[in-house]
C-alpha cells in the first residue's frame, strides 16, 4: 500500500451528527471575529482615533488623557501671556499719547520763549498748553485695562500664570509695580498744570525757558524710560508664548502618534474584515445545512 493511500485511511473523520453542528459553531466564532473587527475599522476611521476606548490600549488610553490635560493647561497659560502682552500693549500706547502731548508742550515752550510775541499770544500759548496738560491727566486716569487702572499708581506686583509648573519661579512673570507708575502731570513734571502752563507760556518770572525745556527734557526721557522698561517686559512675555507653543507642538505630535488611527490602515483592515463577514456569513448557510444531510442516511 502506497504512504498516501495509509495515510487518507488513517485521516481524521468528522462525525456527523445531528444535536451538535460543530461547523457552524467554528463558522459562527469566525463571523463574530470578522464582525468585531469590521465594526473596529469603522469606529476608528470614523473617529480618527485608533485609541477610543481605555480597552484599546489602557496605558495610552492614560498617557493620551494626560498630555490632553497638559495642552489645556498650556492653552490657559498661553491665553494669560497673550492677556499680560495685551495689558502692557494698552500702557505703552497710552504712553505715546501722553508723549505727543509733552512734545507739543516743549515745542510751544520754544516758541513763547523767542521773545517775539506779545502778552495776548503768550495767553493762547497757555491755553494750548494747559489744555494738553489736562489731556494728559485725562489719559492717565483713563488709562485701563481689564477694570484695573494702570497710571493711577494703585496697582502693585502683578504676577502672569504663563506656566503649569508649579513652581512661581518656572510658571510666572512678575510685571513690577514700577511699570505702572503714576502719569499725571503733576506726577511727571513735579507740579500743578497751572503753575507749568504759566512758566512754559513765559508768562511768570523766576524760570528761565531754558530751565522749563529743560525740566520738559526730563519728563520725555522719563516716559522714553518707562517705554523701554515696558518693552522688555512685552519681549519676556512674547518669549514665554513662544515656549509655550514649542511645548504645545510637540506634546500635540506625540498624542498624534499615539492615538491618531492611519487610515490606510484602517482601510485595509476594513475590507479585509468586509471580505471575511461576507465569507463567514455565506459558509454559515452551509454549515447549518450540514445536519440536514443525516436525513440522506435514514
Amino acid at each position: 500500500m502506497h504512504i498516501k493511500e495509509e495515510l487518507a485511511r488513517k485521516e481524521y473523520h468528522m462525525a456527523l451528527t445531528i444535536n451538535t453542528n460543530l461547523s457552524s459553531m467554528l463558522v459562527q466564532s469566525n463571523l463574530s471575529k470578522a464582525t468585531t473587527s469590521l465594526n473596529l475599522a469603522i469606529e476608528r476611521m470614523t473617529t480618527g482615533y485608533k485609541i477610543n476606548h481605555a480597552s484599546d490600549n489602557a496605558a495610552g488610553y492614560s498617557i493620551a488623557r494626560n498630555w490632553e490635560a497638559q495642552l489645556g493647561s498650556l492653552d490657559v497659560a498661553a491665553d494669560n501671556a497673550a492677556t499680560g502682552a495685551d495689558m502692557l500693549s494698552t500702557l505703552e500706547d497710552h504712553y505715546a499719547l501722553i508723549s505727543t502731548h509733552v512734545q507739543r508742550v516743549r515745542d510751544l515752550t520754544e516758541q513763547a520763549a523767542n521773545g517775539t510775541y506779545g502778552t495776548q499770544s503768550l495767553t493762547a500759548i497757555r491755553s494750548e498748553i494747559n489744555a494738553r496738560l489736562e489731556e494728559i491727566d485725562r489719559i492717565a486716569a483713563n488709562c485701563e485695562f481689564s477694570g484695573q487702572y494702570m497710571m493711577d499708581g494703585s496697582l502693585k506686583d502683578i504676577a502672569l500664570q504663563v506656566g503649569t509648573d508649579g513652581n512661581p519661579t518656572k510658571s510666572q512673570i512678575v510685571l513690577k509695580d514700577e511699570l505702572f507708575a503714576k502719569g499725571d502731570v503733576e506726577s511727571l513734571f513735579g507740579a500743578d498744570r497751572d503753575t507749568i502752563a504759566t512758566k512754559c507760556a513765559g508768562l511768570k518770572t523766576g524760570t528761565s525757558a531754558s530751565d522749563m525745556l529743560a525740566t520738559i527734557d526730563e519728563v520725555i526721557n522719563t516716559i522714553s524710560g518707562r517705554i523701554t522698561t515696558l518693552g522688555a517686559a512685552q519681549n519676556r512675555i512674547e518669549s514665554a508664548i513662544k515656549s509655550i507653543g514649542v511645548q504645545s507642538e510637540n506634546i500635540t505630535s506625540s498624542l498624534s502618534t499615539l492615538r491618531d488611527a492611519d487610515v490606510a490602515t484602517e482601510s485595509s483592515n476594513y475590507i479585509k474584515a468586509q471580505i471575511l463577514q461576507q465569507a463567514s456569513a455565506t459558509l454559515l448557510a452551509t454549515a447549518n445545512q450540514t445536519p440536514s444531510i443525516a436525513l440522506n442516511l435514514l
